[in-house]
């Protein structure tokens, strides 16, 4: 059985050495490409900024121009200073809609431990998978 595993060990140390070497490799290009997005982006905010200024100045929602239109628009975002009240509001009003449907992954894990041996609730099903870590050698 030893022999198997020194068999198997210089295959695994070239598959350890070269899942390192992509990983870098693309790590190494997520950090240039979100340098170069970040400052793409900076640049579009700047000229968005004029262009707005652009259209309050002339009171216009929508200018066309040769190269394509620009349409002002309004974005409204909604935030929440009081958890418990809303809580109780969506209650009162029947109002799940409100929020978003997903789970907490985390708390939902802690709930299934408190409540080992029940089952999954109405609903809910689950997908396990396994998986690798690859951490670099520490010399």
């Amino acid at each position: 059985m030893s022999e198997e595993k020194e068999m198997e060990s210089p295959k695994l140390d070239e598959l350890v050495k070269t899942y390192i070497t992509i990983r870098t490799a693309r790590e190494n290009l997520s950090r240039e490409y979100y340098l170069k997005d970040g400052e793409l982006e900076n640049d579009m905010k700047q000229l968005e900024i004029v262009m707005l200024d652009a259209c309050n100045e002339i009171n216009a929602d929508s200018v066309r121009t040769s190269f394509g239109t620009i349409t002002k628009t309004i974005k409204e975002q909604y935030s929440c200073n009081n958890w418990d009240e809303f809580k109780e509001y969506i209650k009162q009003e029947n109002a799940l809609e409100l929020l978003q449907q997903r789970i907490h992954q985390t708390n939902f894990r802690e709930f299934m431990a408190n409540h080992e041996g029940e089952g999954l609730p109405p609903g809910i099903s689950s997908m396990r998978e396994f998986s690798v870590v690859v951490r670099k050698s520490s010399k």
